[in-house]
């Protein structure tokens, strides 16, 4: 197998690594749709059975795990997939139905749907006649 040679991926490797070991970067995507928003999270590689997302208040926390190929016996050549935790957190505000919060995994990709809460959603609001004002506030 040839490789060719990057003059720049030594340095690109060695900076990944040195914040590789503890957190990793989970890129998101986060939209509105109707009456809900969707989250969706890359997690490529990750078992199912690692992902954990919480809730703690106003915070919504998703974990993930991915391990380290283990080949003992071999020489790398190469070694640029990434390995360790992944964390993020997200604050949510009040105009969120927290128990109506649901996720599911599906490959390689983290969807948690946030329902808006029935008070948070947009609503028509009537407009009153003269008429009608004077019986209110007699």
């Amino acid at each position: 197998m040839t490789m060719s040679f990057d003059p720049f991926s030594d340095l690109d490797r060695l900076t990944s690594q040195l914040g590789s070991r503890s957190t990793r970067l989970m890129p998101v995507d986060l939209f509105r749709e109707g009456d809900r928003y969707v989250l969706a999270a890359d997690l490529p590689g990750i078992d199912p059975g690692s992902v954990d997302v919480d809730l703690d208040g106003h915070v919504l926390t998703i974990r993930a795990e991915r391990t380290a190929a283990s080949h003992e016996s071999a020489k790398w050549l190469a070694r640029e997939r990434p390995y360790g935790s992944y964390v993020r957190q997200f604050s949510l505000g009040d105009g969120i139905d927290t128990e109506g919060i649901s996720a599911h995994y599906d490959n390689g990709v983290l969807s948690v749907v946030i329902p808006v809460s029935e008070r948070a959603r947009p609503r028509k609001i009537d407009i009153l006649g003269k008429s009608e004002q004077s019986s209110i506030s007699a």
